[in-house]
């Protein structure tokens, strides 16, 4: 992060991320904890898993052992975030034996940010403890920070903007501005066949105001994919976070017939910022 703020910068009070069991979670939560030291927030862990009789309709079969087995998990789970934070004393745990993608939209209520792993299709997941980072940036009403498997550091150098004028980029703009004011180089990128987009001008112009080195961008690349060119894009300028507003369509419209979203939690290999 090579800038610095004024004081009255907009920060993050608090920072939530969720362990599972995972080999990425002890990374994530790295990332968590540096994002949280970045904005002195508090740090909150979470983690849960449903019992599976209970998911199943069979409320009572096997009961004492699947508690038993899912106390444990949740045990793991927190021990691995203990040795993630170490000392830190700005920090708590939340943990139950519920829906783990609905217990954490719960929770987030107490944070700012939440932070996820990515779970593309080709991804080592958690299938017990783990959640779906698109149901909860749907869900949950918070910026989510969708966190690529082995990344333990976020860095802002360059950020890369996919603008397009409807509510969720501009709520995903707003809810990134703490990181975007600490960026280097902030890039809002918009496609379109003319040379110029004013919305996305008004938006460079807007966080120019606010402290961010920003500078818009349109592309008119004619490439398939809307998200290729967003990664294509964000690995020219060396971008070490995208910023996107998610499911602008439907969702069951985007998980039928694709979707801007769904492709980038799919393919990027770089930190996404997600807003609903």
């Amino acid at each position: 992060m090579t800038t610095r703020p004024a004081a009255s910068s907009p920060s993050y009070a608090s920072v939530m991320v969720h362990f599972d069991l995972s080999p990425y979670a002890p990374q994530r939560g790295r990332l968590a904890v540096s994002l949280a030291d970045t904005f002195g927030a508090r740090l909150i862990g979470v983690a849960a898993e449903q019992i599976i009789a209970e998911a199943a309709g069979q409320a009572g079969y096997g009961a004492d052992e699947e508690t038993r087995r899912v106390s444990r998990n949740l045990e793991a789970a927190h021990q691995s975030y203990i040795d993630v934070i170490d000392s830190r004393n700005d920090a708590e745990w939340r943990a139950r034996i519920t829906a783990p993608d609905r217990y954490l939209v719960e929770q987030a209520r107490s944070a700012d940010i939440v932070v996820v792993g990515r779970r593309a299709s080709y991804d080592q997941v958690d299938p017990w403890l783990g959640v779906s980072p698109g149901y909860v940036a749907l869900e949950c009403g918070r910026p989510v920070l969708v966190v690529p498997p082995e990344t333990e550091s976020l860095s802002p150098r360059a950020v890369v903007i996919a603008w397009k004028d409807t509510r969720e980029s501009r709520r995903a703009v707003y809810d990134a501005l703490p990181l975007l004011t600490r960026a280097g180089e902030v890039v809002v990128v918009s496609a379109g066949s003319a040379f110029r987009d004013e919305s996305a001008e008004d938006v460079s112009a807007w966080l120019a105001r606010h402290g961010a080195n920003s500078r818009p961008l349109v592309s008119a690349s004619g490439m398939s994919s809307v998200a290729e060119e967003l990664l294509d894009i964000a690995a020219d300028v060396g971008a070490g976070l995208l910023v996107s507003g998610a499911y602008g369509h439907s969702r069951t419209r985007e998980w039928i017939f694709g979707g801007v979203t769904r492709d980038l939690l799919e393919t990027a290999s770089i930190p996404l910022l997600l807003s609903h």
